[in-house]
């Protein structure tokens, strides 16, 4: 499924007020910024992100030169809600099993780690609309058609989700190279949200600190850390274990 546009100004004004989910807004260079306020302050309140590039670029993108200097990319799939996951698992009579990640740029990555989810049946996903990659036509293609049946949430703000996870009795578990406890270690069965952090920096403070639980992966090798879809999978595999386990051997 390819990305979509929303072309002109009054188009994604009003895409932006409606509260549709936009990936990214691209304002020409040399585009009357006050005249584009509205999008600026509309953006900014729904966390979504606004970047400059010159009118050729614009074209490229939108297919046309009719877009009065503003175009947005728009999800190529909807996202849910998180109430909508967690209904999910109480429909299945299973403890929540959620996926929250932080700030993940990769495309790639995105699309595995939904590729996975849908293999041990986690309930969704859930991504902060700011920082991190969104259900684009990539993430799409990567995900080998798991992007159909893996729910995908917004959200403004992470740690705030995560509390709000608690209240609702979902623990929280992180992976940190220094945590003291092996991810072997863990009780999966409990109601649980993994939180997998970005590529490059790892989990933020804050989302780190509103941990539950944080995990090691044990590295007896040189590199010191795991590609993050890789990383989710041994965790969301740990989780199928042991919510899954193998039927006793009969001697």
């Amino acid at each position: 499924m390819s990305e979509e546009w929303i072309v002109g100004k009054n188009p994604v004004i009003e895409a932006l007020r409606s509260g549709r989910a936009i990936n990214k807004i691209w304002i020409a260079e040399g585009t009357n910024k006050n005249l584009m306020g509205p999008i600026f302050s509309l953006a900014r309140e729904q966390g979504v992100v606004v970047t400059t590039a010159n009118r050729k670029k614009l074209d490229q993108l939108s297919g046309t030169d009719n877009h009065q200097g503003v175009i947005a990319s728009v999800a190529a799939y909807d996202y849910v809600e998180v109430e909508d996951i967690l209904r999910r698992a109480e429909e299945r009579n299973e403890p929540p099993f959620l996926l929250l990640l932080d700030e993940l740029e990769d495309p790639h990555n995105l699309g595995s780690i939904m590729r996975t989810a849908d293999a041990v049946g986690a309930h969704g996903i859930i991504i902060p609309k700011r920082r991190s990659v969104g259900l684009t036509a990539t993430v799409a293609k990567a995900s080998a058609g798991a992007i159909n049946y893996v729910p995908v949430a917004r959200v403004t703000n992470m740690v705030r989700t995560m509390e709000e996870l608690k209240q609702r009795g979902v623990w929280i578990a992180g992976t940190d190279a220094s945590a003291k406890q092996d991810f072997r270690e863990g009780d999966y069965t409990m109601p649980l949200a993994v939180v997998i952090g970005s590529e490059g920096k790892g989990m933020s403070r804050l989302v780190r600190e509103n941990c539950d639980f944080l995990y090691r992966l044990p590295m007896a090798g040189n590199v010191t850390s795991l590609n993050a879809s890789v990383a989710a999978a041994l965790l969301m595999y740990e989780v199928y274990r042991a919510r899954s386990p193998l039927p006793a051997r009969v001697k």
